[in-house]
């Protein structure tokens, strides 16, 4: 195992409890110390609560376990951040700054701030969108991405921070409920059918938008994060991709097994969000400089959330 020590800020969010046990399985379990706000929601052997927020407290933390990496993943999403943009704004951009001053203090080797397709915006290329090109996001999410990973960028160039990002696209994930994102109904369709329901879908039938399972996603920030400084050529964030579909597609994919099944449509607020951001992406920068390759496409990713909807359910049955 490695010797590195490990902090995850926001180990409670769709990212980070899915990211706690590969975590722990490469640094092993006294070396990984998952925290977030909340009450710690799985099983880990050490935990602390923490308003990361709060800089001292982050930095106590750093100090006491002798953090070598620092995994920050808490921020409001998109859909979330629309509801309240301020509040949006301002605890996503102090957390950040938290995080990259006590890592430049303490001198952390690694820190991963994840970007996401929603640092897009409607003059970004929908098709194949490079990884440059035209930022200008339409949701406070998007913006305080944007401002993420240019604090990265000046962080590296000013300190020699060795900061990391990936753009993710969609998440899919059977390992947490939807957090408030706009690509949420990928992950809500999928409960829906296990437990026999209809669904509901707030965006349109057609709505084409990039998505990764997240064993893919989890795979890219592992492979990132072991990579060689020399061969990270992006220090914004990388573009990432997995596979792009629409409502009626995964819908069609459920049928396969659920052939009842159906979907009615009632786009809300949140398409005109959607309507802003890709429709697939360009990671061929991604695939060159440390080799990523996508390993789940549509019916591949169906047949495993299906899989552990259905084992998952039944257990609280």
């Amino acid at each position: 195992m490695k010797q590195d020590t490990v902090l995850i800020i926001g180990a409670n969010g769709q990212i980070g409890t899915a990211l706690l046990p590969q975590l722990q399985h490469l640094y092993g379990y006294d070396r990984v110390i998952a925290t977030d706000i909340r009450p710690s929601l799985q099983s880990t052997d050490i935990f602390e609560t923490l308003d990361a927020t709060d800089a001292a407290a982050i930095a106590t933390i750093v100090k006491k376990y002798r953090i070598t990496q620092i995994y920050h993943l808490a921020a409001v999403l998109s859909a979330k951040g629309e509801t309240d943009p301020l509040w949006a704004w301002n605890l996503n951009m102090q957390t950040l700054l938290n995080v990259l001053e006590v890592a430049r203090t303490y001198q952390i080797q690694k820190v991963f701030v994840p970007s996401s397709i929603a640092a897009f915006g409607e003059h970004a290329p929908k098709y194949e969108t490079p990884q440059s090109t035209l930022l200008d996001p339409a949701t406070v999410y998007g913006i305080s991405k944007v401002a993420a990973e240019n604090w990265s960028v000046y962080y590296h160039k000013r300190y020699g921070l060795d900061v990391r990002s990936l753009r993710y696209p969609g998440v899919i994930s059977y390992q947490s409920m939807p957090g408030g994102g706009t690509t949420d109904y990928a992950v809500a369709i999928y409960h829906a059918a296990v437990q026999g329901l209809d669904f509901e879908c707030f965006l349109a039938e057609d709505t084409l938008l990039p998505m990764i399972y997240m064993n893919d996603a989890l795979r890219a920030t592992l492979e990132l994060m072991e990579a060689p400084a020399h061969q990270i050529s992006v220090r914004t964030s990388y573009n990432l991709a997995g596979m792009s579909f629409t409502p009626a597609q995964v819908t069609a994919s459920i049928q396969t097994y659920f052939p009842d099944f159906k979907t009615t449509y009632q786009p809300d607020f949140r398409q005109a969000i959607a309507d802003s951001w890709p429709k697939s992406i360009d990671d061929s920068v991604a695939r060159h400089d440390w080799g990523w390759k996508p390993a789940f496409d549509l019916p591949k990713m169906t047949h495993e959330m299906i899989t552990h909807l259905t084992e998952i359910y039944h257990q609280v049955a």
